[in-house]
């Protein structure tokens, strides 16, 4: 290795060994300034743990009321669709001996529980000395909580037992800001913090993207209805009961049970002595007809012509007469029979007889069957006309003094797609003894064939018209934590309101408190709110 070579070598590992060093020296620079900047960003929660005991209480820290952007519905966030409980757990008061939030200052300690066991949810406050109990009217406390759309409510407390127990309920949910103020021996304690239950927070997009609708709460007309079972039958007036009208050897049946024939329609053919006895009676008689209406023809040209006398002229034309009405008189007969009159072909088969549906109908019944010897009053088949049908409803007897002949009523089939209108055209005037109800009648058409009888179905009959001050859709209603809640909207925000709901008419429903007139609230696709409840996580915590 020649010296050139060597001295390249060495400036090569000079390079080197500066490079390094400028690297390392950048490192610990940029550690050192993010070590300043995340002790920068935790001073405030440690500036604000480190008060000292003489600061005003008015400034004392909320929790993490003014930090977290999900308790504070003004706070800007860019989260689509975010639970509105998250929580700095590191600003959380303590846990209490029973239970409840802890507060404490200087000393003195406050800790608020919601009771709920066998009453209404209400609030509880054990007061504490160092850690140790204090006789509840050691202090004087009130609790002020602020909850979305609403004025604050304000609590005052007496002493009960081993504790303070406050003067209102504490409504669901309880998702609320609350501001504890405390005075004792003179020295007056403030605490602050936020507890937030079934809110969830959505921007606009999506919900547009769910297809979730926004409606007002307010003023509209309910209209109650009274759903009572029923059962669509068979219009009984026009049921007929089909008889052969003439004995006789059955030869082929066509008719079917459950066929739909057409008035005309050939059911079944039988062979009958009796109508060949009839024909053959109204096949003499044509004949004798003919017979007569020739001699009579020939008596009055004879007589015309001065041939004959007038007597011959007279019984020839009386003899005729008597000929038309025995041909008339075995038509009848065979009309009454539903036999056409024509005259007859002797080479046909005088003894067969059609039995024809009388009727366009539905065969509810078949007593016939090939071979069978029949006689003139035997029930082959019932034909019921299903283009109109009775929907029998059930009227129990304290519902008898709401209803009325004449009465609208909508009728909906319970297992398909079905719906119809009507009015109530019979109600019965006796109850039965086993069922204590009675039967009303609503007439519906069918000529669509929709309505089966033994379809079971549901009647509503519109009772009043009610205006009520507060309604909201009946789509928005869901049920949560078995509660039947209404989202309602506050800005971005969506929470739980618990109701107490009043009439329905199955579209609108009465609101008798939890929301309140002009208050916003989430209808169609409301379900979609609860599952973005359901997937943040937003728990019922006390």
């Amino acid at each position: 290795m020649n010296k050139r070579q060597i001295i390249l070598i060495v400036i090569i590992v000079a390079i080197g060994a500066l490079l390094g060093a400028l690297i390392l020296t950048r490192d610990k620079t940029v550690s050192t300034d993010t070590a300043h900047k995340k002790h920068d960003s935790a001073a405030p929660s440690g500036t604000a743990q480190q008060q000292p005991d003489n600061a005003d209480p008015s400034h004392a820290p909320h929790d993490d009321h003014d930090t977290d952007p999900a308790i504070d519905p003004h706070a800007h966030s860019e989260t689509q669709a975010t639970p509105a409980g998250g929580k700095n757990r590191e600003n959380e008061p303590s846990k209490g001996p029973k239970g409840g939030k802890l507060f404490t200052k200087d000393g003195f300690g406050v800790e608020v529980t919601i009771f709920e066991k066998g009453v209404p949810p209400q609030l509880r406050l054990y007061l504490y000395e160092k850690g140790k109990p204090l006789p509840p009217s050691s202090a004087i406390v009130t609790v002020t909580l602020s909850r979305l759309g609403a004025p604050a409510q304000v609590f005052n407390f007496k002493p009960e037992a081993d504790y303070l127990l406050g003067d209102h309920i504490v409504e669901e949910p309880h998702s609320f800001d609350m501001v504890i103020a405390a005075e004792r021996k003179g020295e007056t304690f403030r605490w602050g913090h936020s507890q937030v239950e079934a809110r969830v927070e959505i921007s606009d997009e999506v919900l547009k993207s769910i297809g979730v609708e926004i409606r007002t709460a307010g003023q509209a007309t309910i209209r109650p209805t009274l759903r009572l079972p029923g059962e669509i039958g068979f219009d009984e007036q026009t049921i007929v009961r089909v008889v052969p009208r003439l004995p006789g050897l059955v030869t082929a049946v066509y008719g079917q049970y459950g066929q739909l024939v057409k008035k005309g329609e050939v059911l079944a053919v039988v062979e009958s002595t009796v109508l060949a006895d009839l024909r053959s009676q109204l096949f003499a008689t044509q004949k004798r007809l003919e017979l007569a209406r020739i001699t009579f023809e020939r008596e009055k040209q004879l007589w015309e012509e001065k041939i004959s006398a007038k007597q011959d002229y007279l019984a020839a034309q009386q003899a005729l007469s008597e000929a038309e009405i025995n041909v008339d008189l075995a038509s009848v007969k065979l009309r009454t029979l539903g036999v056409r009159s024509e005259a007859i072909d002797r080479k046909g088969n005088l003894a067969r007889y059609e039995i024809r549906a009388p009727n366009f109908g539905l065969i509810t019944a078949r007593a016939i069957a090939q071979g069978q010897v029949l006689k003139e009053d035997e029930q082959i088949f019932t034909i019921a006309d299903i283009s109109t049908v009775w929907a029998q409803i059930t009227v129990y007897s304290n519902d008898l003094d709401v209803l009325k002949l004449g009465q609208k009523a909508t009728v909906k089939a319970t297992a398909i797609e079905a719906e119809g209108e009507g009015t109530v055209s019979y109600i019965s005037a006796l109850i039965g003894a086993q069922t204590r109800s009675a039967t009303a009648r609503v007439i519906l058409e069918n000529k669509d064939g929709r309505w089966r009888p033994g379809m079971f179905v549901t009647a509503e009959l519109a009772v009043e018209e009610i205006p009520v001050p507060v309604a909201i859709s009946a789509d928005a209603i869901q049920t949560l934590d078995d509660h039947s809640v209404v989202f309602g909207r506050y800005g971005r925000y969506f929470e739980a309101r618990p109701l107490k709901l009043g009439r329905s008419d199955g579209r609108m429903v009465e609101v008798l408190n939890g929301l309140s007139a002009g208050e916003q609230y989430a209808a169609q696709n409301s379900f979609a709110i609860k599952a973005e409840l359901g997937k943040s996580g937003a728990s019922h915590e006390h």
